[in-house]
């Protein structure tokens, strides 16, 4: 089976056989994002290195046995004698920058740290790849929130002010900010390596098993057979598959490998029709899974979150010619299906790989 992407309005998504024998580097590839992220490319036939913090237990990372499929360095971006020496001994040509501190909650106990790994972070991996040579195309992944949000009814553009509110999102602002500073004090000239920023809305999938994320509790009800709680049933996100996000992560860093008017700041979620509320994910969930499963609400009195996020995609349709391929009903029932391997004691390594198959394959035929 190919690989090749879909054409879109005359336009055509990156063929991922482009990657075959490039040399990529990954940040934070033990984790639930990188970990897709480094399948992905390891079946698009990329010579994958991975720098990250050890995987969590359980992790996707280690149930699916991705080490095999990439060469597995344990590192902090915080160490930035560590990651240059990578840098050098590596010489990437496509760096993605996934490494971070992900957890609003986690932020509010730990701001410190939050704003040392994603911030100071961004800035030790933008110095690896300034004194690198062969790094030609760098994607630094940060997230739908790190727009200034007061909760209207209105979808964000990539030129609305960046000011998140808590610690993580704020952190995320600051490392999009360093990464316009350092693109316009050092990557300017037409042979510097061409660097995006990807504000992607909230995934979910099989093989997530963060606390304090819907879908993994959704998981975890289910193993103990509760009903799911819901802590903000209205809060709305644009939740998408997590195979959507990376794979447009791969298109971006591709397409400006060899075109610098690429290179840009991009946001990446599902189609309006798809932004759900959180409620109504838990449901989908529900019923998807069967079994009797049923939601409660019960609020926590947690820290502030914005109630509403939607993002408006227009640019990355127009100048990638992007085209969303499972709607949330599709990611529901993937995330569902190897959810369910799991707990079955199945192979989700197969599972892993078949949905990847499963979603090329329909980018294909669209």
């Amino acid at each position: 089976m190919g690989i090749r992407g879909c054409a879109v309005a005359g336009m055509e998504m990156t063929d991922l056989g482009f990657y075959k024998g490039k040399k990529v580097l990954i940040t934070g590839h033990t984790g639930f994002k990188g970990g897709y992220l480094s399948a992905l490319l390891h079946r698009a036939g990329a010579e994958v290195t991975g720098y990250s913090l050890p995987p969590e237990n359980p992790s996707l990372f280690e149930l699916c046995k991705l080490e095999q499929d990439v060469d597995h360095i344990i590192g902090d971006v915080r160490d930035i004698d560590k990651l240059l020496k990578v840098f050098r001994e590596k010489k990437p040509e496509i760096v993605f920058h996934l490494a971070a501190q992900p957890i609003v909650k986690t932020s509010y106990r730990e701001p410190r740290e939050t704003y040392e790994i994603n911030v100071m972070g961004t800035v030790n991996l933008l110095e690896a790849v300034r004194l690198t040579d062969s790094v030609q195309s760098v994607l630094n992944v940060t997230t739908d929130k790190v727009y200034l949000n007061t909760d209207e009814d209105k979808a964000f553009t990539e030129d609305m002010p960046l000011d998140g509110y808590d610690p993580y999102s704020n952190s995320k602002s600051c490392s999009e900010l360093v990464t316009h500073s350092y693109i316009k004090s050092f990557f300017s000239d037409a042979s510097s390596p061409r660097i995006s920023t990807a504000r992607a809305g909230n995934v979910i999938g099989g093989g997530d098993f963060a606390f304090a994320r819907i879908i993994p509790d959704c998981v975890r009800a289910a193993e103990r057979h509760e009903k799911v709680i819901i802590r903000n049933p209205d809060s709305t996100r644009p939740f998408q598959h997590v195979l959507e996000p990376v794979t447009v992560y791969a298109d971006i860093a591709a397409k400006q490998f060899g075109d610098r008017t690429a290179a840009d700041f991009y946001n990446v979620g599902p189609d309006i029709s798809d932004v759900k509320s959180a409620g109504e994910l838990a449901e989908l969930f529900c019923r998807e899974w069967g079994d009797g499963m049923g939601v409660e609400v019960k609020s926590d009195g947690g820290p502030h979150e914005a109630s509403f996020l939607k993002l408006d995609c227009t640019k990355l349709k127009r100048k990638l010619g992007w085209k969303s391929v499972w709607n949330v009903e599709d990611a529901v029932r993937n995330t569902v299906r190897w959810s369910k391997v799991y707990i079955n004691k199945g192979d989700v390594r197969k599972e892993l790989y078949d949905q990847i198959e499963s979603y090329l394959s329909a980018r294909n035929d669209q």
